[in-house]
């Protein structure tokens, strides 16, 4: 048997005890491989188990994997892991919630350096203007967000006492519960986002997906002042709509946590768009939680136990999973 794991795991950045411990553990399993950058049907030969990064998994890989049990996502985003694929050929696809605190520390961090306009007065040192120009407290302010699943809720947690008594946490989302859950944190639930655009200081997204649902109608709605910050996906937010409204002054700052690459080659160089490499959730202290949630999710699928956090339940019922599954949670 063969265990493919994400080519993260080599980054010699994050290389410790820890990870090469559990490396090893997963050794004593089975053949452990580097994933491959392209899936084939022919890559899915004796492959038990898959600790994932952003590589497409194609339907005919999962087709013929017919020893693949799990596919655990090092991190929570799925869009590459092909889950209708994995439920219908009997593959339970995992994802590990266990670094929403780094992102929402993210999201605190953008949010102060964009109020206290960090980014324009370092590149004004480094051109050696000495000019001052307006930034914000946090405190008294008015801070949106978009999305208040379980990182929204850490980011509420963190940014709460930096409001103080006369700042605002407003939230946006389209669960059942978000008026009640608004009011423990603390925060207000408003009825439309467009309402955050409008009113708030900052807006930060927290939401899954890969469609857009930022255009230019709603940037237009902000404050010249204000900010969008995105640690969620780039595809969330209209690039050449972002572009324009912070080019005409709709908005201050764009910080969007993704390369500045494909759609985003527009913002390449803008000193108000600011772009890191989806490295929002990436800490040394997150990897190794990621790390070692998913060589426990991989050592409980090879060992016929249901892993923690599946992403799709209804594999479960699939006859290949049990086959193999004895101990369920």
């Amino acid at each position: 048997m063969r265990i493919y794991v994400s080519r993260q795991l080599q980054n010699p950045e994050f290389a410790g005890d820890a990870r090469r411990s559990g490396l090893e553990a997963l050794t004593r399993l089975a053949q452990v491989e580097e994933l491959p950058a392209d899936l084939t049907p022919a890559d899915a030969a004796d492959v038990v188990a898959v600790i994932a990064d952003s590589t497409p998994f194609p339907d005919d890989f999962y087709a013929a994997g017919g020893d693949l049990r799990v596919v655990a996502r090092w991190g929570v985003g799925f869009d590459q892991v092909n889950v209708a694929g994995a439920t219908r050929y009997g593959v339970l696809i995992t994802v590990t919630p266990v670094h929403m605190d780094t992102v929402a520390e993210y999201t605190v961090a953008q949010w102060l350096a964009t109020m206290k306009r960090t980014y324009t007065f370092n590149r004004m040192a480094h051109l050696g203007d000495s000019r001052v120009i307006r930034c914000f407290d946090a405190q008294g302010s008015c801070l949106g967000l978009y999305g208040f699943g379980r990182i929204g809720q850490e980011v509420a947690k963190r940014a709460i006492p930096l409001l103080g008594d006369r700042g605002r946490l407003l939230v946006y989302d389209i669960r059942e519960d978000i008026g009640r859950l608004a009011t423990r944190f603390g925060a207000e639930a408003v009825a439309e986002p467009e309402e955050l655009f409008r009113r708030c200081d900052t807006v930060c997204l927290h939401v899954s997906g890969a469609d857009p649902i930022v255009g230019y109608e709603q940037l237009s709605l902000m404050q010249p002042h204000a900010s969008l910050i995105n640690p969620s996906r780039g595809a969330l937010v209209d690039d050449a709509a972002a572009h324009r409204a912070v080019e005409e002054g709709k908005l201050f700052y764009y910080v969007v946590d993704d390369p500045v690459d494909g759609p985003r080659a527009i913002h390449r160089d803008h000193p108000r768009i600011i772009a890191t490499n989806h490295s929002g959730g990436i800490t040394v202290e997150s990897s190794a939680r990621l790390d070692a949630k998913t060589f426990e999710q991989v050592t409980d699928a090879v060992r016929g136990r249901e892993p923690e956090h599946v992403l799709n339940p209804d594999a479960l019922g699939h006859p290949r999973v049990r086959a193999w599954l004895r101990e369920r949670r």
